[in-house]
């Protein structure tokens, strides 16, 4: 009866590239794989204090239905308003997770009329949000910003709008977008920019709310997306938008309309700890001079806190992961359709709290595999 699946994960076995979930991870062990990048999850201090704050006596587990029915409680609001605020922006619209955002978003407000132009590496989120709408789609190539122009030269007059999709950080490569060329384009061309901060929010900036703050260009990002669950150890997700899209999108965006709204509890640690973000200034720059010394340890150029490590191919990425594991590292192997077949990698994830001695002994360890010889 099943036959049809079980040949489809055999395949998968063979090539090295079947998922399975993964169980508890030893306590001694470094984990290489999280998005906790300030490494807030593991704050014991900031548990505690949020535990006996007032405001979270008397939270709810579940808003037990969606926010335009019930689920809308108060601390939604006051939320979404703080974020604005910080942002020095319109409006905010909480979510609950990015992929809800991505996919609620991009196919409400691109119609049939319109076109995408998207970076080639942003993330399955984004692919799956412009696969939902009406609207053309064309992808350039990763970085390469002289290939956009060449889509806008070509096809800018033949749509009533055009959205340029990027992320600031890729989550799967590391690299920056260089978000200054990008507006220059959005303005000589009249577009919109859609820009996903999911793994630049909190590390980034002197509020720590992303590389459009640290360059200085928020308001020309017509939208910003970002997410509560890597670097400020929650769960959800946001738009930075103007009023009227906000409004637009409470009437039109199916992912935020049918689903059920996030338990007030949720919300609460989310508003304790978006309250702190700004005084986290020490963890970002921790964490940045990990990274450059880790980048450096593997002669690698540094971009950011993520760092991957090519491996090419699925055998070897799974089983360097294995030999790091063994040495009390964890750091999952990314294979394809995670990325393009024939770039399997380790990628690895870097956190505040991490000891520069945890890392520099990788350098070693990768020194010493040896791939197996078919």
């Amino acid at each position: 009866m099943y036959q049809r699946y079980s040949k489809v994960l055999e395949q998968l076995e063979i090539l090295n590239n079947l998922r399975v979930l993964p169980g508890k991870l030893p306590q001694d062990c470094v984990n290489l794989s999280s998005n906790d990048y300030l490494g807030l999850n593991e704050d014991i201090a900031l548990k505690t204090e949020f535990i006996n704050s007032p405001s979270t006596c008397d939270m709810k587990f579940s808003a037990v239905s969606s926010r335009l029915l019930t689920g809308n409680s108060d601390v939604y609001n006051i939320l979404e308003d703080k974020i604005a605020s910080a942002f020095n922006r319109e409006a905010c619209l909480v979510y609950n997770s990015g992929y809800h955002a991505n996919i609620g978003i991009l196919s409400s407000l691109a119609g049939k009329n319109d076109l995408l132009i998207a970076d080639k590496l942003v993330h399955a989120s984004i692919i799956d949000g412009m696969q939902l709408c009406k609207a053309e789609m064309q992808r350039y190539r990763h970085l390469d910003y002289d290939h956009l122009e060449d889509i806008l030269i070509k096809s800018r007059n033949n749509y009533d709008q055009v959205f340029i999709i990027t992320e600031s950080i890729f989550s799967m490569d590391g690299y920056k977008a260089d978000l200054l060329r990008l507006i220059e384009l959005k303005k000589k061309y009249r577009c919109f920019i859609y820009l996903d901060e999911a793994h630049a929010f909190g590390v980034y900036g002197k509020n720590g709310l992303g590389i459009a703050e640290e360059e200085e260009c928020i308001n020309d990002c017509d939208f910003i997306v970002a997410t509560f669950g890597k670097a400020l150890a929650s769960i959800g997700a946001f738009l930075i938008c103007d009023e009227i899209i906000k409004r637009y999108l409470v009437n039109h965006s199916r992912s935020l309309i049918f689903t059920t709204a996030l338990p007030p509890v949720n919300m609460e640690w989310t508003m304790f700890l978006f309250d702190r973000l700004s005084s986290f200034d020490e963890k970002r720059k921790h964490l940045k001079m990990l990274a450059q010394l880790f980048s450096q340890s593997l002669d690698l150029s540094y971009s950011s806190h993520i760092i991957p490590w090519i491996t090419g191919t699925n055998e070897s990425a799974v089983s360097l992961s294995g030999l790091l594991r063994e040495n009390g590292i964890h750091v999952m192997p990314i294979r394809y359709p995670s990325v393009a077949k024939g770039t399997a990698r380790l990628r690895f994830s870097l956190f505040a709290n991490l000891s520069l001695s945890s890392l520099l002994q990788i350098p070693q360890i990768i020194s010493s595999y040896e791939p197996k010889m078919d």
